[in-house]
């Protein structure tokens, strides 16, 4: 294969994923029910729906703005030879390979960033403000921005540089050795992430003893799952939209309840959406997830050590002198059809554990009030009732509501 194929393969990869998701946000633009199932009525009243579908329609039409601006940014750049471009101002600088890396990434990352941050800042301050959803502040926003930078900084690049290192030093084999080095930092992110990173970004606070959390201890000690650590967490503070979550493993597991949940739902609703959530637990889902994590970056690495040292890789961009990093970005293009592919599998695996956790709940008692807590969510965040199922396919992780509700009545999924 020469390197001019292989960069009309890099195109048209691209410029199918960009058509395709562009084919697949028309379709759920255009999607509706020709009329509203009984199992959703009375989620939202006709003045609710008009606003729900103005809501979707919006941020449908500005995703596609953004979306086909970040794509044209894109394919400027590579098709007017700016990696080229780019490598040569790097080398210029420096030569070692992390370096190297480092400041090429560490570029093209900053550069996205800023030219995404417009995007971000009408999102938020504008569309979500308009209908009634931030909280966030400009001083947040600009704040989030910084510390973002500094853990990309710090957490990416410090594994990119271990991954190089280990590649310098190991060549072929490098993929397993990075492959361990990887799957240990994994683990131990799943372990601290809540108590390390979270906090950088969110105040969190143990439940206050009282009602609820009597109520919540006495349902996980019946579940007999062992936990002490309920937090909750100011989600407040930037979006009036709830969420609740379950994190870590091991000792280090803890439940996470957004204030806004608690001010949303009745105190039954909000154990049955915990129910849920310590039914992913029971059912190892937790497990399955990081296990399924490690072994999907274990064959990456596998594919990616034996294309990496191919200086095609870098001649398809017109990069003379063959590198580490200009083979990533290849490579990952390249691998993005598999990586689609991938996701499909793994979304559905996801809508699995979903019905699994639901079923669990319900099997608890919770499945009435476990689907008042969804419609009440549904219509606080202004949930789309009717996505288009090949949207749905592709790229939900959730089942819909409708679907959710419907295996919760019939004991189904």
């Amino acid at each position: 294969m020469s390197p001019s194929l292989l960069f009309s393969i890099i195109i048209v990869i691209l410029v199918a994923d960009f058509l395709f998701e562009l084919w697949l946000d028309f379709l759920n633009y255009r999607h509706h029910f020709t009329h509203i199932p009984d199992e959703l009525k009375g989620i939202y009243d006709e003045e609710q729906y008009s606003r729900q579908q103005e809501y979707k329609k919006t941020n449908t039409r500005f995703g596609l703005i953004s979306g086909t601006f970040g794509f044209l940014i894109m394919i400027v750049f590579i098709l007017a030879g700016g990696i080229p471009w780019a490598d040569g101002i790097i080398r210029s600088i420096t030569t070692h390979p992390v370096l190297m890396a480092l400041l090429f990434f560490g570029s093209l990352m900053l550069v996205s960033d800023i030219l995404s941050t417009p995007f971000a800042v009408y999102q938020i301050f504008v569309i979500e403000e308009r209908f009634g959803f931030n909280k966030t502040t400009p001083l947040t926003f600009v704040l989030d921005k910084i510390k973002g930078w500094l853990l990309g900084a710090i957490i990416g690049g410090g594994l990119l540089s271990l991954i190089i290192w280990i590649y310098m030093k190991t060549q072929q084999m490098f993929w397993i050795y990075a492959w361990i080095a990887i799957s240990i930092f994994s683990v131990f992110m799943t372990l601290v992430y809540s108590s390390i990173i979270v906090p950088l970004f969110n105040k969190q606070t143990p439940l206050e003893a009282g009602e609820l959390r009597d109520t919540i201890l006495q349902f996980v000690k019946k579940a007999g799952f062992k936990l002490k650590n309920i937090f909750v967490i100011d989600g407040s503070k930037r979006s009036t939209k709830a969420n609740a979550y379950f994190t870590g493993i091991g000792p280090k597991k803890r439940i996470v309840l957004y204030d806004t949940l608690i001010n949303d739902l009745e105190k039954t609703e909000i154990v049955a959406v915990l129910a849920h959530e310590t039914g992913h637990y029971k059912k190892k889902h937790i497990w399955i997830n990081l296990i399924t994590g490690i072994l999907q970056t274990g064959m990456i690495l596998l594919l990616f050590s034996v294309f990496i040292g191919s200086p095609m890789l870098s001649a398809a961009f017109g990069v003379e002198e063959h590198s580490f990093h200009i083979g990533m970005i290849a490579f990952g293009i390249l691998f993005s059809p598999i990586s689609f592919v991938l996701g499909i599998f793994l979304n559905l695996w996801s809508r699995k554990a979903e019905y699994q956790a639901d079923r669990f709940a319900k099997n608890y008692g919770f499945g009435k009030e476990l689907i008042n807590s969804l419609k009440k969510l549904t219509q606080k965040n202004l949930g789309n009732l009717t996505p288009h199922p090949l949207y749905v396919f592709f790229h939900y992780s959730h089942p819909t509501l409708l679907q959710r509700i419907r295996a919760i009545n019939n004991n189904e999924g």
